[in-house]
């Protein structure tokens, strides 16, 4: 295996309007952390689905552990990489047990269906994210919370390597954005589990990831560790705020704080 878990190499992809990642060169090593940072609209659900190959690009290549993307079937893929959307809408009244289920599509042999191994790995994966008791409750009853954890439970019933997520704290209150973002990072210590993730939220980003790569207008500004990343020019610059950059009060990372325009 690579030391690369994926490599995008002069990636430009464009929609109707003109171009929305323009020459990105990214790499993503194995069992990594890494957090994808950029205000709206600077390409990091387009990118994350350019990874997943759900997008193929107008020029340059995309590599999962050294073999293109584009030589790859979409069920060897999502052995490989599942992604946690930012929204999830079901309009069927499946239960939470049947949406992580949904998960193992991509290792259910056509005509012989689930087996008892796949009823094990979703037992196993909701046990996991604490929705195992959610099992037999219908997924659009359940609040953002715990549907936020039945999806990352249907990812990780895929068994992948690598793990692709569009804001996962979104929607959800303090307490909750902590749970997951704890959950994330353990599945990554534990399992060496590669993980890239898609935050709005600056300080958390610092808190929880190892690697920041910021995104502006469709172009990698900086890559590095949250330190590297988070400084005041940097922050100014892309998201046009005024914003003092401290040490963390108890962590040694920095902490963005935000100033009211004329202060």
């Amino acid at each position: 295996m690579n030391e690369i878990a994926m490599e995008v190499q002069a990636v430009d992809l464009s929609y109707y309007d003109g171009l929305v990642l323009r020459g990105i060169d990214l790499r993503l090593r194995w069992g990594e952390l890494a957090g994808l940072i950029g205000p709206n609209g600077a390409g990091k659900t387009t990118l994350l689905r350019v990874l997943s190959g759900l997008l193929v690009p107008k020029r340059g290549q995309v590599y999962l552990d050294g073999h293109d993307l584009r030589d790859l079937t979409r069920r060897e893929i999502a052995r490989r990489i599942a992604v946690v959307p930012q929204e999830v809408v079901i309009p069927f009244a499946f239960t939470a047990w049947e949406m992580v289920m949904l998960g193992r599509t991509p290792h259910v042999r056509p005509l012989v269906g689930e087996r008892r191994q796949d009823r094990q790995v979703v037992e196993e994966k909701m046990a996991l994210t604490d929705t195992l008791h959610l099992a037999q409750r219908p997924f659009n009853e359940l609040s953002g919370g715990e549907r936020q954890r039945v999806i990352l439970a249907m990812a990780l019933a895929q068994q992948p390597e690598i793990l692709l997520l569009d804001e996962p704290t979104v929607h959800l209150d303090i307490s909750h954005q902590v749970e997951i973002l704890e959950l994330i990072k353990g599945l990554n210590r534990q399992s060496n589990l590669t993980v890239l993730a898609i935050l709005h939220d600056l300080n958390l980003a610092a808190l929880y990831f190892e690697r920041l790569i910021l995104l502006h207008q469709g172009r990698v500004v900086i890559e590095g560790s949250p330190t590297e990343v988070l400084r005041e020019e940097n922050i100014q610059q892309v998201f046009q705020a005024s914003v003092r950059v401290q040490l963390h009060p108890t962590h040694h990372v920095p902490h963005v704080v935000i100033l009211p325009p004329g202060t």
